[in-house]
């Protein structure tokens, strides 16, 4: 009796697993954009520090390195700025994640850089986040790279975006300063693909409407920030209908006590999937029955985006690493003439001709530039059509033609699996990020 009382008070790490990927307790991933000086690293410094995500001894040191620049305040950014060359210019260069909880849901922030020579950093950041919040400074207004954020948001895809008008302390709280912004960023809205935009007017350096609603701004209604991050509804973002599954690993225990044993791991990439469903395998096209859904030790009743699980199948059907398990009905059509948008990533410009190693969820190939249609400038909106290549950081759309058909969808229908990155078969670097423009 003691020892299974002790198993009860202390689940293996198979329960733990379980019930942390089976938890009603959500995940937000949001990614933070704004200009340099904006406030940044200091809002995110202030969610760490207001919800109680920070320990004594981090803030101490916060507090002492403050004291020692002759600051008259805690400077809240030296917890998010991590690099030295990031503290000395007292910008962000690099993709910085930061984990933080609070007891209505987890949250990952992706701070990622405002610079236009970082935009590939803000791509990597953005690509699989729910929210973007941008921040603007209430004293400059919308800027060029406001809107370049913005514009970079739409086209990732990300379903939520949240304008945080910061340093409202610095214009005196001011109404007419929050509604100017707020009209003109709303309209500039209206061109992009943005299903669900807030506007919050904040102080990270105050602590204004950022956890706790400000004093100084009664006239605004709306939600702080935090309400706002640990509320917006993000589970009907994902795609729950068309069944996607790419094969990651083919799980072959070959122990005694599993010698039959035959399963495919992999992550959820859309739908739902449950024992009994009838699944096709793609690109053979061999049909078969789901026949359980494991999760360590535990037997799931279902599983859906983003869980990663084994599935195992009734039939004996031929079934490696880079195929992909879907609906009889619904399957995605195999193409090896890929349009997408780009974003590159390296200095060498990308050009007709070129030849590429390409990975789609979890299969590989190879990649031919068949053409670039044009050069999108994310500042205006404007396609060049003329452009014969992409350089650094820039955006275009570009026709591919693949070594073996992928299996994708339209990247507005399913962002796993119609995003794929370009790699240098060279170097092995990954030179360019790519968003399907039309997949069946």
């Amino acid at each position: 009796m003691a020892s299974q009382e002790t198993n009860t008070a202390n689940p293996s790490a198979g329960e733990q697993a379980v019930e942390m990927v089976t938890t009603n307790m959500d995940l937000l991933r949001f990614a933070t954009a704004g200009s340099v000086d904006d406030g940044k690293s200091t809002l995110i410094g202030r969610l760490l520090l207001d919800s109680k995500s920070i320990f004594e001894d981090q803030l101490e040191a916060v507090e002492a390195t403050s004291q020692s620049r002759g600051y008259d305040y805690t400077d809240l950014a030296l917890l998010t700025d991590g690099l030295r060359s990031e503290r000395e210019q007292g910008i962000t260069i690099d993709v910085a994640y930061r984990y933080f909880a609070t007891p209505n849901r987890k949250f990952i922030i992706a701070d990622t850089p405002g610079h236009v020579q970082y935009t590939r950093n803000m791509v990597t950041g953005a690509s699989t986040a729910d929210l973007g919040l941008v921040l603007v400074d209430a004293r400059q207004g919308l800027t060029e790279q406001s809107r370049r954020h913005a514009v970079i948001l739409s086209l990732l895809r990300v379903p939520h975006l949240v304008l945080a008008v910061n340093k409202m302390d610095l214009v005196d709280y001011s109404q007419e300063v929050y509604e100017k912004i707020h009209a003109e960023f709303t309209q500039f809205a209206t061109k992009l693909a943005i299903p669900d935009l807030e506007v919050i007017p904040i102080s990270a350096l105050k602590g204004d409407n950022v956890v706790t609603r400000s004093e100084s701004m009664p006239w605004y209604s709306g939600p702080t920030l935090m309400h706002h991050l640990e509320h917006v509804h993000v589970a009907s973002d994902r795609d729950l209908v068309d069944v996607r599954f790419p094969v990651q690993y083919v799980v072959r225990p070959k122990s005694d006590e599993h010698h039959d044993y035959r399963g495919y791991g992999g992550q959820v990439a859309g739908g739902v999937l449950k024992p009994g469903d009838e699944v096709v395998v793609l690109p053979s096209g061999m049909t078969s029955k789901i026949q359980a859904i494991d999760l360590f030790d535990t037997d799931l009743d279902e599983a859906y985006p983003p869980m990663s699980v084994t599935v195992r199948l009734e039939d004996d059907v031929d079934v490696s690493r880079g195929d992909m398990i879907a609906r009889v009905k619904n399957a995605p059509k195999p193409s090896q003439d890929i349009d997408a948008m780009v974003c590159w990533m390296t200095n060498e410009p990308l050009r007709p001709r070129q030849k590429l190693a390409i990975k789609h969820t979890t299969r590989s190939a190879r990649a031919l530039v068949k053409d670039i249609q044009y050069r999108l400038d994310v500042n205006t909106l404007h396609r060049d059509q003329e452009t014969k290549e992409l350089g650094l950081n820039e955006i275009g759309r570009v026709q591919l033609r693949t070594t073996v058909p992928l299996l994708c969808d339209a990247y507005s229908k399913n962002r796993t699996t119609g995003s794929f990155i370009l790699i240098d078969e060279a170097t092995g670097v990954t030179v360019g990020a790519g968003m399907i423009n039309s997949g069946n």
